[in-house]
């Protein structure tokens, strides 16, 4: 008997979601770790550029500016990696799902 692991599992479940094979779930899982540290790096150079020391301000507005630039950074890493068509299908899927109020 073959047992799977868990991150096993989570990779053939990726791939049968996103319908991709190995190769290109890697280059898209880099699309996701580069353009977040991306994010992550600019984000916190533009909050620099504001001055706001206080952490009850900084943090609420940091929040915002990455949540913002998140996508360019996504798409931009997406495009060298060859991977934009997936990525500007994912984040057409994410924001419609942001769009929808669920029913209480």
């Amino acid at each position: 008997m073959h047992l799977i692991s868990p991150t096993q599992q989570m990779i053939k479940h990726l791939q049968k979601k996103w319908n991709v094979n190995g190769w290109r779930l890697l280059l898209i899982l880099v699309t996701f770790s580069v353009g977040g540290s991306l994010t992550g790096i600019i984000g916190k150079k533009l909050m620099n550029l504001t001055g706001i020391e206080a952490l009850w301000l900084y943090i609420p507005i940091y929040i915002i500016v990455v949540t913002a630039i998140w996508p360019l950074m996504v798409l931009l890493v997406s495009i060298p990696l060859g991977q934009f068509r997936f990525f500007t299908s994912y984040l057409k899927k994410m924001f419609l799902k942001f769009g929808r109020k669920k029913s209480v």
